[in-house]
C-alpha cells in the first residue's frame, strides 16, 4: 500500500517549512496568494489527502453525528434515520449508528460510547432511559435530542421531538365512531410504555365523548419480547369478544398481525371487523386489504430533530417540538351498517 502524503512531503518539495504549507492550506493570509496558489496546487498534484482526525482535534468538531436506534429491523425507524441522513449529507456531516434494542442499559452504553467518540451532537430514538440515566448522561455535555422518547425527558440542557400520540388516538377513534361501531378492542405493546399510555388514553377519552361506555372498550397488550407482527397476530388469535367490530393497533406492524390472524379465524376484514393502525409503514398500503391508519411523518421527525440538534451544536437555545399526525382511510374500516349488510 502507498504510503500516505503528508505536510512534510509538500513542505519538501515545494522548499518550505511544513508550518508554511498548513497556513497555506488552511487558507491564512499571513501566506502570500501566490504561494497558497502554488502549494494548493502542488498538494493536488501529490494527492494530499487532509487527515480528518487531526482536523477535527483542532477545529474542535468531528463533523459526525451519534445516532442511537432501538430496533433496525423496524421499518418505521429506518424512514426516520433517512431524514437524519439527509439532513446530515445537506451539512456534510457523518452518520454514526448504534442499536441498542429496547433496553436502557444498551442505550446508556451506547450514548456513552458516542459521547467517548466526541461525537458534536447525539440523537436518540424511542428512548427508554431514566430520569437517572439522562442526568448521567447530561455531565457530558455533549449536544442531545431525543425522538419519541418512551420516558419523560427531565432536561433542561436536552431538547425533543415528539409525535402527538394522544392526537393519535382521537383520531383513530373518531374516524371508528364515525363509521357507526359500538364495541372496540386496543392492541397494545409494552416494548413502549409511554407513546403506548398516551395512544390508548386518547383512543378511550375520545370513545367516551362519542357515548361508548367504558366497558365496550378492551384492552391488551402484547408481551415486550414478542415481534410486533406476531403480538398482533396472537392478540387477534386470542380475541374472544364477539361483540367486538372495530380494532384500533398500537402500530403498523401489529395491525398487519392482527389481519393475518383474524383471516385465520374466518373473520372477514373489513366486513365483519375493521382495524386502523398507527404509523403508516409503506407495507401498509399493499396489505390486503389496505391498511386504515394514523400517519406520523417519519422522515419529517428526523429532519427535525437534526434541525435542532444543529442549533444546539451552535450554542443558541431551542425549543421541542411536538410534530402533529394525520389519519389515512383505506379499506380495512368501513361502516358497521355497511358491513351488516354485506
Amino acid at each position: 500500500m502507498a504510503r500516505r502524503v503528508s505536510i512534510m512531503d509538500i513542505a519538501a518539495r515545494a522548499g518550505v517549512s511544513h508550518t508554511t504549507v498548513s497556513r497555506a492550506l488552511r487558507g491564512h493570509t499571513r501566506i502570500s496568494a501566490v504561494v497558497r496558489y502554488r502549494i494548493a496546487a502542488l498538494a493536488d498534484e501529490m494527492g494530499y489527502v487532509p487527515n480528518a482526525i487531526a482536523q477535527s482535534l483542532k477545529q474542535q468538531h468531528t463533523s459526525t453525528i451519534g445516532v442511537v436506534v432501538s430496533d433496525m429491523a423496524d421499518p418505521f425507524w429506518g424512514e426516520v434515520v433517512k431524514g437524519i441522513d439527509d439532513v446530515c449529507a445537506a451539512n456534510d456531516q457523518s452518520l454514526l449508528l448504534h442499536t441498542a434494542a429496547h433496553d436502557a442499559a444498551q442505550q446508556l452504553k451506547a450514548i456513552q460510547r458516542l459521547q467517548q467518540r466526541r461525537v458534536d451532537g447525539i440523537i436518540v430514538v424511542d428512548s427508554q432511559l431514566e430520569p437517572r440515566d439522562v442526568r448521567q448522561i447530561e455531565q457530558d455535555a455533549t449536544p442531545t435530542v431525543f425522538i419519541n422518547s418512551q420516558r419523560t425527558l427531565e432536561s433542561t440542557s436536552f431538547r425533543s421531538v415528539t409525535i402527538d400520540n394522544y392526537a393519535g388516538g382521537e383520531l383513530a377513534a373518531h374516524h371508528l365512531a364515525t363509521l357507526g361501531h359500538q364495541t372496540y378492542a386496543y392492541f397494545g405493546s409494552h416494548k413502549r410504555p409511554g407513546s403506548n399510555l398516551q395512544r390508548v388514553t386518547g383512543f378511550i377519552d375520545t370513545l367516551v365523548t362519542h357515548g361508548i361506555e367504558r366497558s365496550k372498550i378492551f384492552r391488551t397488550e402484547c408481551d415486550a419480547d414478542i415481534a410486533d407482527i406476531e403480538g398482533g397476530y396472537t392478540m387477534a388469535q386470542a380475541l374472544h369478544e364477539p361483540d367486538v367490530t372495530a380494532v384500533f393497533c398500537y402500530n403498523d406492524a401489529i395491525a398487519l398481525g392482527a389481519l393475518a390472524g383474524f383471516r385465520a379465524k374466518g373473520i372477514a376484514v373489513p366486513h365483519q371487523i375493521s382495524i386502523v393502525g398507527f404509523d403508516d409503514l409503506a407495507m401498509s398500503r399493499y396489505s390486503w386489504p389496505p391498511l386504515t391508519t394514523v400517519a406520523q411523518p417519519k422522515a419529517l421527525l428526523g429532519q427535525t430533530a437534526m434541525h435542532i440538534l444543529a442549533t444546539l451544536i451552535d450554542g443558541h437555545a431551542v425549543l421541542d417540538a411536538v410534530l402533529v399526525p394525520t389519519l389515512i382511510a383505506r379499506d380495512s374500516s368501513m361502516s358497521l351498517l355497511k358491513g351488516l349488510r354485506t
